[in-house]
């Protein structure tokens, strides 16, 4: 999680623009001199140490110095530090000042694409040559990575290094200039090797690891993890091959919500993917181990050894056969040249329902602005998209009218069962008279192969009472129910008998869908209800557009209660027989006593 750290108006401004390019970015904003961020701090130092410290990359919008004065009595050990990037508050200037091997060079790269800037790089290796031994390229890992600054020194002085190359694509080595010394055999001591076989001992060598094998596994429904996980690794034991050049996992479609196969790709902290029946098939001609009864369970003759080859193409080759315990099997393809995970098969889609709070930035949760912010597409109402705008730039944006919640949810559906990972934007709490019901209900009605495969999670909001209540005191301290007066989808029979319960049970009621254009009535008529079991003095609060542009709050009486007190965006909390009303300055609170003055009696 990278840490935008901003210090006056300028770099906030520049901080928000970059946080949605960077999945889980946080703001961090300076009290009184910045906007609302998503951290905000007075202790500039402090802080600033506090996250160097916990290991988060920072970005810092401000000039150099203040990083470098900050972070001079914590600096400890290089191997370490996280990336502390200096950036310019117009983005032409990004200067990695610490960890520029740890990802600090990248980062700066990648902050002045995107601003149109200049990464000031002044790593030896980097700049000479353009590489760095010990941050190879995505995908790729290394080995004795202590080792590299003294053979960079070597080559930087001329040098030559010897470089054994089996597999993958080598390119940013071969390319760069450095003067290595191509050699079949593996190096002599002190040279770089690039292979994809497990090296026990590497002296000091760099050994480097491409991204060249693909874990085809297969198995029962409801494999214990560890059986699988063991498989693997006694598979690429045997095999003499290392972990860290697994590209992915993969497997057939119908294992997408098969936790065994997804505790493997996390135990081994690649990306899994997936091919349907049709597309393994297609490589029946070059499996080792066809299967009839594999093809009589799932439509085709080998899941393992045909996911693995159908990972690898058409060029590689299985370099593993099937290997397999009780419940489970696992096969190794292996690739010419690098295999970038995101381009084989397709993802398990996720779906991620989200509760943004009442609209504003602060009452909306860390989990939702990560799950926004981890999201490919985002589907919602327009007016709730618009509320988190600056959170989905860049992202597939599908929006709808609002009375089509169905058509919302099914897309969100039919888009994360592609692959997809999608945000399903509701106002509030997602469970409470939003989106989330609606998404179970479907999978409940339809039960399609396709969206039952989904990872899906609810992520809470606060909900619209919770919001009026906090605005007015405490209303709702004791016991309370929430009622929708819309009858669109609830006979208008059902919710007055849950009126009359609440007013019988004399429950705090928070009303949402209180009035439209065309339902007039029901307010009314809810109000007929309550005053048959608490006085016509009891206090309502009126709540609209809370957190947004044009909030207004107002108090009255039951007894006043009418349908032109409230809208669409209203919420009405009507309090109990015992709620009180007291004006205390130039505030008016609303609370309901739980009985803590009768217990210290």
């Amino acid at each position: 999680m990278t840490a935008l750290l901003a210090l006056d108006a300028n770099g906030f401004e520049l901080a928000q623009r970059l946080k949605g390019q960077f999945a889980g970015a946080r703001v961090h904003g300076l009290i009184g001199r910045t906007g609302d961020a998503d951290v905000m701090f007075s202790d500039v130092t402090g802080h600033i140490q506090k996250l160097f410290l916990s290991g988060e990359p920072i970005v810092g919008i401000c000039a150099a110095g203040i990083l470098i004065r900050s972070l001079a009595p914590v600096l400890a050990d290089k191997m370490s530090e996280p990336p502390v990037i200096a950036l310019s508050a117009d983005g032409d200037s990004a200067v990695p000042l610490l960890g520029g091997h740890h990802g600090g060079n990248r980062l700066a790269q990648e902050i002045a694409t995107l601003c149109g800037g200049h990464a000031a790089v002044t790593t030896a290796g980097d700049v000479r040559f353009g590489l760095a031994l010990d941050e190879p390229p995505k995908g790729w890992n290394v080995v004795n990575a202590s080792a590299a600054k003294s053979i960079a020194a070597r080559l930087l002085g001329g040098e030559g290094v010897s470089l054994s190359h089996d597999c993958g694509t080598a390119d940013w080595l071969t390319d760069s200039g450095a003067p290595f010394v191509m050699t079949d055999e593996a190096p002599e001591n002190g040279g770089v090797r690039v292979t994809e076989k497990s090296v026990d001992h590497q002296s000091d060598d760099v050994v480097l690891h491409p991204p060249v094998l693909a874990i085809g596994v297969g198995c029962e429904r409801n494999c214990d993890p560890d059986e699988l996980i063991g498989l693997v690794e006694e598979t690429l034991k045997i095999s003499g091959l290392s972990p860290l050049s697994v590209a992915c996992v993969v497997s057939i479609d119908v294992k997408m919500d098969e936790p065994a196969v997804h505790a493997v790709a996390e135990h081994l902290n690649v990306p899994v993917r997936f091919f349907d029946a049709r597309e393994l098939e297609a490589q029946t001609p070059r499996l080792a181990n066809p299967s009839d009864v594999v093809f009589g369970e799932v439509g085709c003759h080998g899941v393992a050894e045909g996911a693995a080859l159908a990972a690898v193409g058409s060029a590689g080759t299985l370099r593993v056969e099937k290997h397999k315990t009780n419940r489970a099997t696992c096969a190794i393809g292996f690739a010419q040249s690098d295999l970038d995970a995101q381009t084989i098969g397709r993802a398990r889609g996720r779906l991620r329902v989200v509760g943004i709070g009442p609209g504003s930035d602060e009452w909306r949760t860390p989990a939702a602005t990560a799950a926004l912010a981890g999201a490919t597409d985002v589907v919602g109402y327009d007016l709730y998209l618009n509320l988190v705008a600056h959170e989905i730039v860049g992202k597939v944006r599908h929006s709808s009218q609002l009375a089509q919640e169905e058509d919302r949810v099914r897309m969100a559906l039919e888009l994360a069962g592609e692959g997809k990972s999608v945000a399903l934007v509701c106002s509030g709490d997602a469970g409470i008279y939003a989106l989330a019901t609606l998404v179970f209900e479907l999978l409940d009605r339809e039960n399609k192969p396709d969206w039952n495969r989904v990872d899906i999670a609810v992520t809470p909001g606060i909900s619209a009472f919770q919001a009026a209540a906090s605005r007015i005191g405490a209303p709702m301290g004791h016991d309370f129910c929430t009622i929708s007066l819309s009858d669109l989808l609830t006979p208008w029979e059902e919710i007055e008998r849950r009126l009359k319960a609440a007013a019988q049970g004399d429950f705090v009621v928070a009303f949402y869908n209180p009035v439209s254009k065309r339902r007039i009535t029901q307010l009314a008529r809810a109000r007929d209800l309550l005053l048959e079991g608490r006085p016509p003095e009891t206090p309502v609060a009126l709540a609209r557009n809370l957190g947004r542009e044009g909030e207004t709050l107002d108090v009255i009486t039951l007894g006043e209660l009418t349908p032109d007190h409230a809208d669409m965006l209203t919420m009405v909390v009507v309090g109990n027989s015992q709620s009180k009303r007291i004006e205390r300055g130039h505030r008016t609170w609303l609370y309901t006593p739980r009985g803590y003055a009768s217990k210290m009696i």
